[in-house]
């Protein structure tokens, strides 16, 4: 990983940023401000090092894998096995598949560590770490060498990806509790401001969620390196995500980060490359305390509040169209101005 360490490079740009904001101030010349496009434009072109940043074949990443934890209860109350909601998904019959549609967007399935073995697909890829993790209460949920496993197939995914821009969110059954403990020890926030915990959850439901958390971060406690973090209470979905970010990163692409998992994916990958960061946008696809507690974390907020409740990622799919048209303010030329460089 001293790779990424050393390819992830700020953003920060003085001379491009002034010259940025010279340009979006022209375009407030004459059409007035533009709110928070304007920020998001700026960021965009120092992302891209380029006064005319742009698109090209965005990718949707869904990295789905099964969790330990579901054992013991702790899997969100999805409706649905991981196995079922990839399928469904595959199949294009929910939202988030029907989005990317939509808004052009490729798209694309990874198979991390979900339990049950998929059949083949165009838009599946197979990486199977292990049919699920094993539950943190009890020992790591994975290996060290499963975590570097998973974060060497997310960097070769990244390294292989089309276009510049990657949206990036977590599925599977026990994902966001694992995600939460993960963020609670890289934060050291309590369980409970990032686990699910809404007003309707029953009192005895809420109490074994929160013995089961601290039973898991506890036989863990002396575990601090982030890495080892990871293996003892991430997931696999979560390992591969750090491992495309550092990639996506390292070549300047735009991360939409979407949900608690990729949220925890962010929050290893910046331990290892701080850099990271000022590539990403926050997007969410639910409500959920949790998230908020983790985009704090990155001094942000998502670009869309829309009060879903889906899978991760129809944020991102819905939001895109945003960062779309902020990078169009700069890049498509207004009538009398000149085309100029594109640095």
């Amino acid at each position: 990983m001293d790779n990424s360490r050393s390819l992830v490079t700020p953003t920060a740009d003085p001379p491009l940023e002034r010259a940025l904001r010279d340009k979006l101030a022209r375009r407030n010349d004459d059409s007035g401000s533009l709110g928070e496009l304007e920020p998001l434009a700026l960021r965009i072109g120092l992302m891209q090092g380029s006064l005319k940043p742009r698109f090209h074949e965005p990718q949707l990443m869904v990295f789905a894998a099964d969790h330990g934890l579901a054992v013991d209860g702790l899997h969100g109350g999805l409706r649905y096995t991981t196995e079922e909601l990839v399928r469904r998904l595959l199949a294009g019959r929910l939202p988030l598949a029907v989005f990317a549609r939509a808004g052009g967007l490729g798209f694309t399935v990874v198979d991390c560590g979900v339990a049950e073995t998929l059949p083949t697909h165009e838009r599946l890829q197979a990486r199977k770490i292990a049919h699920g993790t094993r539950n943190p209460r009890v020992a790591a949920a994975m290996s060290l060498a499963q975590a570097h496993a998973a974060m060497r197939a997310g960097m070769q995914i990244g390294d292989q990806l089309p276009g510049n821009l990657t949206i990036c969110a977590g599925l599977g059954v026990g994902s966001q509790e694992s995600a939460a403990l993960l963020l609670a020890r890289l934060t050291d926030l309590p369980p409970r401001a990032l686990l699910e915990t809404g007003p309707a959850m029953a009192a005895d439901e809420l109490a074994h969620q929160l013995n089961i958390a601290q039973a898991a971060l506890a036989r863990h406690r002396d575990v601090a390196e982030p890495i080892e973090l990871l293996a003892a209470l991430g997931g696999f979905e979560v390992a591969m995500m750090v491992g495309v970010m550092l990639m996506a990163a390292s070549k300047r692409h735009l991360l939409m980060v979407d949900g608690l998992a990729a949220c925890a994916a962010l929050a290893i990958a910046a331990r290892i490359a701080p850099p990271v960061t000022d590539y990403c946008v926050f997007c969410r696809s639910r409500e959920h305390r949790g998230i908020d507690q983790a985009m704090k974390q990155f001094r942000s907020g998502p670009l869309l509040e829309l009060g879903l409740d889906g899978l991760d990622g129809t944020g991102a799919v819905l939001a895109w169209p945003l960062v779309r048209s902020a990078a169009a303010l700069l890049t498509e030329v207004a009538e009398g101005e000149e085309a100029g460089p594109t640095r």
